[in-house]
């Protein structure tokens, strides 16, 4: 079976969190999106652990499902034209924070638990050790290496996630607080792990820049914190839809039930580049460099990227071959984005939504739209420039401003002088 599955999210019990990330409306817009399997993210949480007993109920193995009489549309919203059941997959983020041969390590990773016994028993041993009902990604004082340990001694088919392995602040080998290897992170337990979240600021090429990554399974996750954000990075299966399943696809790529990824352009990730926000300075590696790490405008140190921090650990040259073991990779532009460029205003406007939920409801999920449909259907169905903008996205033919430091990079898929001709064309077909 063909499925989309997207594992790191957030529920509205994390900070920074939009309140409508409950599970009736993830549901709705993992079927927007186009995604058969959702994280539920924070099951450490008491709060959301109890809604997690309450709404759900088993479906497949591993797997939940809403009970019906939280399944119902809200009234006023829409779902795709071939809506897909969902499924949930018990997941949390952890952020460890400690201090490892002098220095400390800011880490964030993602558990994996089988069911909701083994989920609540995770709970309970990591609230005994810190504040788990603050937050629905608990900040602990814990080892990653021990994290794991704990989470395979309350089930050894529970598994951990290193999440975003390039952020720099929070991550397995972030510039600011990460180590160099996932050996020196897991130590004696290195082994353990079999699949690393790549981030939104880098894909499957740039960690192929590194024979330490070899035989770990690359993903990508949305890290949504709200509804909407879903499936801007997801995963992509062909196997049984189980958990047991979606795990032995992860660790056994080569028998083909990991298809690859879908991927955010990565100069769109908000930590590609390096840089200074607060004075605006976006900077390349080599002239963080050539600056001897300082901001041009304050002499402060810049936040070193992925990028760069992607080039300090790679031992192999930038332009790779894609290894033959490793799954496929696709990168998309959200669709509300992609619509935004065409009508020429802001994402978030109700313009955009409008067209969006026009678009689902007539053609089908996000997923399809953007990576799937033939360019022919979708012609007449919106804005001219539609089909053009997509064949564009899919043919790689965008710029992008960099991120850095914080700040998301900007993508334009249409140059001014190219838009300007473009939109002339219409005209004269419409007149």
């Amino acid at each position: 079976m063909r499925f989309n599955a997207d594992f790191h999210v957030h529920s509205k019990y994390s900070r920074a969190t939009s309140k409508a990330c409950d599970l009736e409306h993830l549901s709705l817009w993992a079927q927007r999106k186009g995604l058969t399997v959702v994280g539920t993210g924070d099951f450490t949480h008491p709060a959301w652990l109890a809604e997690l007993h309450e709404k759900l109920e088993p479906a497949e193995e591993g797997l939940y499902s809403l009970k019906a009489e939280y399944a119902k549309t809200p009234d006023g919203e829409f779902l795709p034209l071939r809506p897909e059941p969902v499924r949930f997959c018990l997941t949390v983020e952890i952020s460890s924070i400690y201090k490892k041969a002098g220095k400390v390590h800011k880490v964030h990773n993602v558990l994996f638990a089988p069911d909701l016994e083994r989920a609540s028993k995770i709970a309970d041993r990591l609230g005994a050790i810190g504040n788990v009902r603050s937050d629905g990604r608990p900040i602990l004082g814990l080892d990653s290496r021990d994290l794991l340990e704990i989470t395979l001694d309350c089930s050894p088919h529970a598994w951990l996630l290193p999440a975003h392995i390039w952020t720099p602040h929070f991550s397995m080998l972030g510039a600011r607080s990460g180590f160099d290897s996932v050996a020196d992170c897991f130590e004696d337990l290195a082994g353990e792990i079999f699949a690393v979240e790549t981030g939104l600021s880098s894909d499957p090429p740039m960690n192929w820049r590194l024979s330490q990554l070899d035989g770990l399974t690359l993903v990508s996750n949305s890290d949504a914190h709200s509804p909407s954000k879903l499936a801007r990075e997801a995963n992509m299966f062909d196997c049984d839809l189980s958990y047991s399943a979606i795990r032995r696809a992860l660790e056994r790529p080569a028998e083909g039930g990991f298809r690859g990824t879908i991927e955010f352009f990565p100069e769109e990730g908000k930590y590609h580049w390096d840089g200074h926000r607060k004075c605006t300075q976006r900077m390349s590696p080599a002239e963080t460099i050539a600056a001897d790490g300082l901001c041009p405008h304050c002499g402060r140190k810049v936040t070193l990227g992925v990028l760069h921090r992607v080039e300090e650990l790679a031992d192999r040259p930038v332009e790779i071959a894609q290894p033959a073991d490793r799954a496929d990779y696709v990168n998309l532009i959200p669709l509300q984005e992609v619509i935004a460029e065409i009508f020429h205003v802001g994402p978030g406007t109700k313009t955009v939504m409008k067209e969006y939920s026009r678009l689902i409801r007539g053609v089908g999920s996000e997923i399809e739209i953007l990576k799937d449909l033939p360019l022919e259907e979708l012609e007449g169905l919106s804005h001219p420039l539609l089909p053009e903008a997509i064949g564009k996205m899919r043919c790689g033919d965008i710029e992008v401003l960099a991120g850095y430091d914080g700040e998301f990079g900007t993508v334009s898929i249409f140059g001014c002088e190219e838009r300007k001709e473009l939109d002339a064309a219409i005209q004269k077909t419409l007149f």
